[in-house]
């Protein structure tokens, strides 16, 4: 096997469980195990991971998320998915909040054809023409504010500030970066960080809805603990490392 060809096996092993180990890879390519610590140092020098005692894990990546338009055709299988999943934890009954987030775009679709009875609170705008529906039996209301089109939603001080207004059952909130090891939830602009906030200030249980991509990207700007969320809706369960950390915090993955 070339390095290159090795190069790509190993960022293949990082992606699925986010982590190397340079006597198990010396094993299984049957090379040396300074072999592999210089793969390991090139794979570093490009950005793609960061060595650690006895091998490597990969590295973590500053968030360089597009705006919503565009965002909104990226990984929508991956986003179904997850709207599937966040759709089956609403209730008659229900008052929730929907974040900026194209999978919540998605999930209002599914809302918007099923017959529960519920009320939905939004700061985003994409959300408003789907649920803007006769048929269906669900209560709309806006934030308001001014609209920052970029984002496609209200993060301006009038925006947070109603709210607070709210008391909220379940929110459903995006995220452009998790971190679990030093447990911070993050986003792109301070003004998206202090709206995440109030949302979470406002209700009883908080749901971040996000890729298993995430876990390996980080915002500017830290809105949460992952102590101040109740579970994480993601596609499928992350890599074993993550996946143990967050047992341990008795955060629940669905």
């Amino acid at each position: 096997m070339f390095a290159k060809e090795r190069h790509e096996a190993i960022i293949n092993i990082l992606k699925k469980d986010g982590k190397v180990i340079v006597k198990k890879l010396s094993e299984e390519f049957s090379v040396s195990e300074d072999c592999i610590r210089k793969d390991l140092k090139t794979l570093e020098s490009q950005g793609i991971v960061e060595r650690i005692y006895g091998g490597g894990i990969l590295a973590r990546k500053s968030a360089n998320i597009p705006g919503v338009k565009l965002r909104k055709y990226y990984n929508i299988e991956t986003k179904i998915l997850i709207a599937k999943k966040a759709f089956e934890l609403i209730n008659d009954g229900d008052v929730i909040f929907l974040d900026i987030s194209t999978t919540n775009v998605l999930l209002a679709e599914f809302l918007n054809e099923s017959p529960k009875k519920i009320t939905v609170i939004t700061n985003m705008l994409d959300v408003l023409p789907i649920l803007n529906n006769s048929e269906n039996n669900i209560k709309v209301i806006c934030t308001g504010g001014i609209l920052d089109k970029e984002i496609s939603g209200f993060v301006d001080p009038m925006s947070i500030e109603n709210i607070g207004n709210y008391n909220i059952d379940k929110a459903f909130i995006g995220s452009c970066g998790v971190n679990v090891f030093d447990k911070s939830i993050t986003t792109l602009s301070i003004e998206d960080n202090f709206a995440k906030k109030a949302i979470i200030k406002s209700s009883k249980k908080i749901f971040l809805v996000m890729e298993n991509s995430k876990f390996y990207y980080d915002g500017k700007f830290k809105f949460a603990d992952l102590y101040d969320i109740h579970s994480i809706i993601t596609e499928s369960s992350p890599n074993e490392d993550i996946s143990n950390f967050l047992k341990e915090l008795n955060l629940e993955i669905i």
